[in-house]
């Protein structure tokens, strides 16, 4: 939740930000018809992992995957560094700051 809302403050003067602290609820918003230019996926969530919320994705809105820039600690198990090795999406490890949010936003967005 600390970095939820550190992502909101840092960005809320340039961007419209929503923050959830559950891949559930990001996933309620996008099949309620919501949609996203840049979705920041922790791979660590309670309950479901970023990797599962990525799969989830697929199924639900699978225009949203290319828009995905993963937010991670560094600690990686096998699995966790397969996945990201195999997919093109940026990641951003923590500790970052502001400018390396836009950096990532300005590279979805293109």
């Amino acid at each position: 939740p600390a970095i939820g809302v550190a992502i909101r403050r840092a960005l809320r003067h340039a961007y419209d930000v929503r923050v959830a602290t559950r891949a559930a609820e990001a996933l309620r918003w996008v099949t309620a018809g919501e949609r996203f230019d840049v979705v920041f996926c922790d791979l660590m969530m309670p309950e479901r992992t970023g990797m599962d919320f990525y799969e989830d994705l697929r199924d639900v809105a699978p225009e949203l995957l290319e828009r995905v820039v993963f937010v991670t600690g560094g600690t990686f198990t096998d699995r966790t560094r397969a996945f990201l090795d195999a997919l093109p999406n940026p990641r951003l490890d923590k500790p970052f700051d502001v400018r390396d949010l836009r950096v990532a936003i300005l590279g979805r967005l293109r």
